[in-house]
């Protein structure tokens, strides 16, 4: 097995130290990859490398960045049979959600290339007669991306797609857990071209997680890093940032909910939970962690919900030879505990099993819990895992409660047959996206992405994203002899 390298200035290499890692595959413990490890001296040297191509880099014309993102789309797409595998045999993933990832991640790049002659300002009404004066949206610097393992592809080149675009250089840390995968972005984007030193890829240990972050946020070339994840290491990157005084956009947990008001069409509604809840098992951030529904058609919805659901399969990602699976392997022992404690606290505490139930192996199928409360660890804790529960509630005004009452803020559904009605209530909904009868999963590269209140701040994709990685720059022309006070 030929270990993963880190990407340096343009060249291949190990850690300066030799260390390597190991991830194993969730499924049967085999070793997936075999990675470096990188050292603090390893994150500085990359750093170094990222600030000296950024003068060239940032110079470069729009024509040429856009070129080079949209090749990149290309290589990644030509990858496609190496991405499923690795993402199959590193996260256990279903080969239905490593083609969704491919074909999201070469989206992104080819939305970041059209987004470089967007890059514009405007000019500002100057009181100082001949004054031209301007507001410039220029490259901030050396960018750090860190991305997580659940949608490599997508979120690892959402990373780095818009910070390249805009004309900054990028560290790219890849996840511990699916070094391979992106690995392999880094692999379509040099084939693209780019010149050394403008994209730099580090991996790490487990164990070496916190060195590594701390010395790149604290590196002084660094000017902005982007972070998807949990909220919990969320705000440890947080505090970083502020004792550094870096900008950052975190993109964090969340326990988004899906809102069923009484005269939702039920069927459209259905649909829409399956997905939401279910894709990827469970496994994104946008998932729907909470389904509340009017209690006037609770007992139609859940019967709905809880019968197609059950009949979702469950594949190894292993034995499928790449058929579509809705569900495979969740990525560790971790998450059946989890999901099996909130089962087990739930029903202790009066909720009933619509669909599903335990897990013994990570090959977890669909699970609904009907009649969920408050008092229940399901409502307020994320499972991040194919379980899902459903809060019945009575009127709007406690559907819209329900949803604001967690910690978090990320995505949001409403359904209603009447429009106006969906509206109102989704303008009360305090997430950084919400959906009118649609699912809470969705993304698309040209949107703002994010969230509020424990799912983060700042803004991926789009106009937004380009707000995100540029500094604005107060510019001005004197045309004119400019008279002085004195």
């Amino acid at each position: 097995m030929t270990p993963v390298q880190l990407l340096i200035g343009g060249n291949l290499q190990n850690a300066a130290n030799g260390a390597t890692f190991e991830r194993r595959n969730p499924l049967d413990d085999s070793v997936a990859t075999v990675a470096a490890a990188a050292s603090a001296a390893d994150c500085t040297a990359a750093a170094d490398a990222a600030a000296q191509a950024f003068p060239a880099w940032s110079a470069t014309g729009p024509a040429t960045r856009r070129e080079h993102l949209m090749r990149a789309a290309q290589e990644l797409k030509a990858r496609a049979p190496a991405l499923c595998a690795a993402m199959a045999r590193e996260t256990g993933a279903s080969a239905l959600w490593a083609g969704f990832n491919i074909q999201l991640a070469a989206g992104m790049l080819l939305e970041a290339g059209a987004l470089t002659t967007q890059i514009s300002g405007e000019v500002i009404p100057s009181n100082v007669p001949g004054s031209l004066a301007m507001a410039m949206r220029v490259p901030a610097g050396v960018v750090l991306g860190i991305a997580p393992w659940n949608a490599p592809l997508a979120l690892g080149v959402r990373a780095l797609a818009v910070p390249l675009a805009c004309g900054n250089t990028v560290v790219f840390k890849g996840s511990e857990q699916c070094p391979e995968t992106h690995a392999l972005i880094v692999e379509a984007l040099n084939a693209a071209g780019l010149p050394p030193g403008v994209l730099n890829f580090i991996t790490n240990a487990p164990e070496q997680a916190a060195e590594v972050v701390e010395t790149l946020i604290a590196h002084p070339r660094v000017r902005r890093v982007n972070f998807t994840g949990s909220t919990h290491v969320g705000r440890r990157i947080a505090l970083l940032c502020a004792q550094h005084l870096k900008p950052a956009v975190l993109e964090l947990g969340g326990k988004s909910p899906l809102l069923v008001l009484d005269d939702a069409d039920i069927d459209a509604a259905v649909a829409a939970a399956r997905f939401g809840a279910f894709a990827n098992s469970g496994q994104i951030c946008m998932s729907s962690e909470r389904i509340i529904v009017d209690e006037r058609i609770a007992d139609e919805f859940v019967n709905k919900l809880a019968t197609t659901s059950a009949a979702l399969a469950v594949a190894d990602p292993r034995e499928t030879g790449g058929r579509p699976s809705p569900l495979g392997a969740v990525i560790g022992r971790g998450t059946v505990d989890r999901c099996n404690a909130l089962i087990d606290d739930a029903l202790a505490k009066g909720a009933t099993l619509a669909c599903g139930g335990k897990g013994t192996t990570l090959m977890m199928g669909a699970t609904v819990l009907d009649h969920v409360r408050p008092d229940m660890q399901a409502y307020t804790d994320e499972s991040f895992g194919p379980v899902k529960p459903v809060i019945r509630v009575s009127g709007d005004e406690a559907a819209i409660a329900c949803a604001n009452d967690n910690a978090y803020g990320l995505s949001a559904a409403v359904f209603s047959r009447d429009l106006a009605r969906a509206w109102r209530v989704a303008q009360r909904i305090e997430s950084g996206m919400c959906h009118i009868n649609g699912p809470t999963v969705q993304d698309e590269p040209q949107m703002p992405f994010g969230g509020l209140k424990g799912s983060g701040y700042g803004r991926f994709g789009g106009k937004a994203g380009i707000d995100a990685f540029t500094e604005l720059r107060w510019m001005t022309v004197q045309t004119e002899p400019r008279h002085y006070p004195f």
